[in-house]
């Protein structure tokens, strides 16, 4: 399998227009792929999740992850946290299409044994915006990636911020951008709805896509 396979240009339908705009540091020219692009056609949903979660909304990540493997909805994530790598292997067991971006290029990148069959039947693709210099994940590469993620993405679900950290300031660039940001309704999630998150006490799958 060639491991690499050249994006679509910016303008293509697949990619949202706005990426250059709303990532300065972003390049079409450098974002690579492998598996199906047919997967960024259709609305997605970005998964995110702080390192450290409280149990009671890990429960509730993994019953939300569960009905969106059930819906079809497409998901995507860089999937790095204890909870997102859950919520991946969930997915990663459905039939919907998946989208996992990791924090480096694509450049000589072995693809996992459990990826090969969802990416043969044409349900995972792995999608990169860094070019081939970046070899090895870093921490300012995983922020990036989540950024492109979350630029990429319809609507952005997350289980928990912690409070200043890397993914509630990722929320507030979303919801600047006019993204939909949700999260669950209660009080580990207030540093979130206090920036603008839509709080919501049972997430409504069948209303996202």
């Amino acid at each position: 399998m060639n491991p690499l396979a050249t994006s679509p240009e910016l303008g293509s339908p697949r990619l949202p227009l706005a990426l250059e705009q709303l990532l300065p540091w972003y390049s079409v020219n450098e974002t690579r792929s492998i598996g199906d692009l047919a997967a960024i056609g259709t609305k997605t949903l970005a998964l995110f999740c702080s390192k450290k979660c409280p149990g009671s909304l890990i429960i509730r990540m993994h019953d939300l992850t569960h009905a969106i493997r059930d819906s079809g909805l497409t998901a995507i994530g860089g999937f790095h946290s204890p909870v997102e790598k859950e919520c991946f292997s969930v997915l990663l067991e459905g039939n919907q299409p998946l989208i996992i971006c990791p924090a480096r290029s694509l450049e000589n990148m072995r693809v996992p044994a459990d990826w090969r069959d969802p990416m043969k039947a044409g349900r995972l693709l792995v999608l990169s915006p860094f070019g081939r210099k970046e070899r090895r994940a870093t921490a300012n590469l995983a922020l990036k990636r989540n950024e492109f993620v979350a630029a990429v993405a319809d609507t952005i679900i997350v289980a928990h911020a912690s409070r200043g950290r890397a993914i509630e300031q990722l929320c507030r660039k979303a919801l600047i951008w006019k993204k939909r940001v949700i999260t669950f309704k209660c009080p580990e999630t207030l540093n979130l709805v206090q920036i603008g998150a839509e709080p919501v006490g049972q997430i409504p799958v069948d209303r996202l896509g």
